[in-house]
């Protein structure tokens, strides 16, 4: 998905755009890399290599650094902050390793001109990533700052907010809002039963209006010495021009109201107040916002974030013990008020009132669709932190599901 949207903002494609491990490797100008910063909505940071070589040891991390021109990048004057990866490298301290080719930094530039820059771990001007494998070594400047799921709009959250980064692949792994025809462009409707701080729904809102992921915010790469601002304010402009009204309509409910105050309070400075629908009520009452059936895309509620299902929600104290210990992995079941299982409820309620929709769920929970007694149509791996999960699709057919049935077992 990522290598389809750089394909879409830069329009590489074959050997000058690779995927990888984790990311895609572009060949690209370093006019894409601030276009990738500004649009890119699946992307946690864009960074520049600037070094590939073997090595066995930190002697050999520290000659791999000393040879990058560091110089043509900063300069003394800021500050800078080295971050160290790893996949079965054969060093037993990645600190010391950090700290070699922080020293090999610093004394590059005391060699070229006596001074040498301060390192800042919190609020560093510049930000340094080396990635170990096995044998060889990779160094790279980043270009973004603070990760690009920090879109500049969410001041306002409840608990354990989604990524907008996830919420941006959620979105596209349902076909809303990605491929060659996507669903928003022809109008199809977007609902989110379950919004919380309305991350879902902002970021879907500001797809159908073309907004830009990061016209809000601050890059990295402003801090550094091939930065033109007129360049970078030309880029601005072209995507600014490229915005336009709704193409689709977008809504979300919760059942806190505090946490819908928190999502127009959120969608207003992402400036899609406008086009976006935020609404008070329970996700197992709520019926379909429009006469035209939709895609419904939700983080339903678990282990500790059960309370945002509402009157179908189990309160905190509710928990047995050791039950908030289950919880926190995501893993804990939900429950009513009333001792039944809010999920089948919930399916129940869609087969009654949500005929003709798709509903697309994100959960730790593998089993989650036998006990919701609904056959998946697809199943998408994602990681919400450090939590594995699937995206399920659900195709919802009316009719009423039978209580006292079996739930199906769960696909293979």
């Amino acid at each position: 998905m990522l290598a389809a949207e750089v394909h879409g903002i830069t329009g590489l494609m074959g050997q000058d755009l690779l995927t990888g491990r984790g990311g895609v490797v572009a060949h690209a100008s370093w006019r894409d890399a601030q276009r990738l910063n500004l649009h890119s909505r699946l992307a946690q940071r864009v960074l520049v290599q600037l070094s590939h070589t073997p090595y066995r040891n930190e002697r050999d991390l520290y000659e791999a650094a000393s040879a990058v021109a560091w110089e043509i990048w900063f300069t003394t004057r800021q500050t800078f902050k080295i971050e160290v990866t790893a996949q079965h490298s054969p060093l037993t301290s990645l600190n010391f390793a950090a700290l070699k080719i922080k020293d090999a930094v610093a004394d590059r530039f005391r060699n070229k001109g006596g001074e040498r820059p301060s390192v800042d771990t919190r609020w560093p001007d510049v930000r340094l990533f080396a990635h170990l494998t096995t044998d060889t070594a990779t160094l790279y400047i980043d270009t973004s700052g603070e990760p690009l799921f920090k879109r500049g709009w969410r001041e306002d959250t409840g608990e354990a907010p989604l990524k907008e980064t996830l919420a941006a692949a959620m979105l596209a792994a349902s076909g809303w809002s990605s491929g060659p025809e996507p669903l928003c462009a022809a109008g199809v409707p977007l609902y989110d039963p379950c919004c919380g701080s309305g991350t879902i729904a902002i970021e879907a809102a500001q797809i159908t209006c073309g907004i830009a992921a990061g016209s809000l915010r601050r890059f990295g790469f402003e801090k550094l010495l091939p930065f033109q601002p007129h360049v970078w304010q030309g880029l601005k402009d072209e995507a600014r021009a490229l915005e336009h009204p709704p193409t689709a309509p977008v809504f979300g409910s919760d059942v806190a109201h505090r946490m819908v105050d928190f999502a127009q309070r959120n969608a207003g400075r992402a400036g899609v107040a406008h086009a976006v629908s935020l609404r008070g009520g329970d996700a197992l009452q709520r019926m379909p916002p429009c006469e035209q059936p939709g895609v419904m895309l939700l983080n339903p509620p678990y282990g500790e974030r059960i309370a945002v299902a509402g009157k179908a929600g189990r309160r905190r104290d509710d928990f047995e013990p050791g039950a908030l210990a289950q919880s926190r992995t995501g893993r804990e079941t939900a429950h009513t008020d009333d001792g039944g299982d809010f999920f089948p409820q919930l399916a129940s309620h869609w087969k009654k009132h949500y005929a003709g929709w798709t509903a697309w769920m994100l959960t730790p929970d593998l089993k989650l669709p036998g006990r919701m007694r609904l056959k998946e149509s697809r199943r998408v791996p994602m990681w919400n932190g450090p939590i594995e999960c699937r995206l399920f699709r659900f195709d919802m057919v009316r009719g009423r599901l039978d209580p006292s049935a079996p739930a199906s077992p769960p696909a293979a």
